[in-house]
């Protein structure tokens, strides 16, 4: 590698692609230490639905940001920039480079981009935007956009519920639209030009026959009876969300 080291790797990719096992191999050459930028390995709760590096896998090399929530948790991009900062601090610290792998690319996005600066929307008028949401079909809820923040509803998809969702308790809290908000935007935590970054793109046929495979290596490791333990909490719809509830800049 040539000096000076980079501040961070970046790899991303499909899933099944081969960045777990990538990273490791870096992390073990280069001293380096492999951070979590998936959006759900961050939840303890679905080591197996995720694929979620193995204890064997993680004895490999030291892991940050694996498993650290509770499923009971909404957790939020800007959240994850705040993990992903203290992250890199402990990185630092140990003299280790950092390696942020996984499948989410507005994670991604917004290390190297930072975040909207929107204002926190308070927890109870978040529940009651989705509880007035609760079964609505996804173009009810962007009718429902366009009628109180038109210029925010133009710019999403009528078939994306969850920024839909965001975009109308924003304007619930703060009585103006989430584009109003979008151009002014948190300092990033990484600089792009001082990181490598990589994303693997293996041939279609080979990639699709490693997903079947890891689907049925995962209903042999216990994914039913992870599903079953989850189901059996009873978590409302505003925990385990897929979508980080903020955008990048």
């Amino acid at each position: 590698m040539n000096n000076p080291q980079p501040q961070a790797l970046l790899i991303a990719g499909p899933t099944a692609s081969g960045k777990s096992a990538v990273a490791i191999s870096l992390a073990r050459r280069l001293g380096g230490v492999v951070i979590n930028a998936d959006s759900m390995q961050v939840y303890r709760d679905l080591r197996v639905l995720t694929a979620r590096p193995t204890d064997e896998e993680e004895a490999l090399a030291p892991h940050d940001l694996f498993g650290h929530i509770d499923g009971a948790e909404n957790f939020s991009v800007g959240r994850y920039l705040t993990a992903a900062a203290e992250a890199l601090e402990r990185a630092r610290e140990a003299g280790r480079l950092p390696i942020f792998v996984g499948g989410t690319g507005l994670y991604f996005k917004a290390l190297i981009r930072g975040l909207s600066d929107i204002p926190a929307v308070p927890a109870d008028i978040r529940d009651t935007v989705r509880a007035r949401a609760q079964g609505l079909p996804t173009a009810s809820l962007h009718a429902w956009l366009a009628a109180v923040d038109p210029v925010m509803a133009a710019k999403l998809r009528p078939s994306d519920p969850q920024r839909i969702l965001r975009a109308l308790e924003v304007f619930e809290a703060t009585g103006q639209s989430l584009a109003a908000f979008q151009g002014a935007r948190t300092a990033a935590l990484l600089d792009i030009r001082r990181c490598r970054a990589v994303f693997l793109a293996p041939e279609r046929s080979g990639l699709l026959a490693r997903i079947d495979a890891r689907f049925d290596a995962m209903m042999a490791s216990g994914a039913l009876g992870e599903v079953e333990a989850l189901a059996a909490r009873r978590l409302t719809q505003r925990c385990l969300s897929c979508a980080p509830t903020a955008f990048p800049a």
